[in-house]
């Protein structure tokens, strides 16, 4: 492998473990703070890949595209937490588990009643459609650099709420003992449901930024869910730094894996999933 594709596969990598963190992030937080398991996690990012191009193709500005679909995804998580997810709380993780797996169904349902089963796509932004040199002979998408920084601004602004406001204070009380917060006079129902539709916009607005770099297509979520569940079991259930350590791992290690063996480029995730569980059996940033 020369330079060049060296170069070209890290920053891939990079990019692809950066969105993963997207998406892992809101359901690391759910399950962290909430203690909810959201296997229908993965259809919110299928949810905001339609909608970016259901709004595209109406307005031709993805920027409005993706700033809908962050509002609506957010009354989605709202009306969800407050419907259904809040009859979870005191159940068990099976309970949860064939709920949002019957979500998952819904979802699909819907999905193929609204917009039906033929691969569609976004196009790329006209500001972003270039190409930008990193070397004399290599060049990169202008838009997978944006998702990338975009990625990274996400998980700033996560690290500044969590670390450095009162709600995360909040959110990270919560975490540790529910029971307390509550008694101490905080509405843990509203600070449940702010967390629940967080974590739904975030994944929403990640299938909103794939949307012009993949196909459009039923069930995409389910596949993205199963990289989700690597990741945040990787980087530790409920810790939002382990989730980016873990996408980034997952990204470099998957892309690398598919240019250097693509016959068992599939098995090296859960393999390297394995080698980190047996010596931290916990996660590497476990809470």
């Amino acid at each position: 492998m020369d330079l060049a594709i060296f170069l070209v596969q890290l920053l891939n990598g990079l990019q692809y473990g950066l969105l993963l963190f997207l998406i892992a992030s809101g359901l690391t937080l759910v399950f962290g703070v909430m203690g909810i398991l959201n296997l229908a996690h993965g259809s919110m990012y299928m949810v905001g890949a339609y909608l970016a191009w259901y709004f595209f193709q109406g307005t031709e500005s993805f920027l409005f595209s993706a700033v809908i679909s962050a509002v609506i995804a957010l009354m989605l998580g709202v009306l969800i937490e407050r419907t259904l997810i809040c009859r979870m709380y005191k159940r068990n993780h099976l309970d949860q588990v064939l709920l949002t797996i019957g979500m998952i169904f819904v979802f699909n349902a819907l999905q193929s009643l609204l917009w039906g089963n033929d691969p569609l796509g976004v196009d790329v932004p006209d500001a972003l459609s270039g190409s930008l040199h990193l070397t004399e002979v290599v060049e990169y998408p202008a838009y997978r650099i944006f998702v990338a920084l975009f990625c990274v601004a996400i998980a700033a602004a996560l690290y500044f709420v969590i670390n450095r406001t009162r709600l995360g204070m909040l959110i990270r009380a919560g975490e540790s003992n529910r029971e307390m917060v509550e008694c101490l006079g905080v509405d843990i129902s509203r600070l449940y449901t702010i967390v629940f539709g967080a974590g739904v916009m975030l994944a929403t607005i990640a299938g909103v930024v794939a949307a012009p770099m993949a196909s459009i297509v039923p069930g995409m979520g389910e596949h993205v869910l199963i990289s989700c569940f690597v990741v945040v079991v990787i980087g530790g259930m409920g810790s939002i730094k382990g989730a980016l350590v873990g996408a980034l791992l997952v990204g470099v290690v998957d892309t690398f894996a598919s240019v250097v063996v693509p016959d068992v480029a599939s098995m090296i995730v859960y393999i390297l999933m394995a080698v980190i569980l047996l010596i931290k059996p916990q996660g590497l940033f476990s809470n």
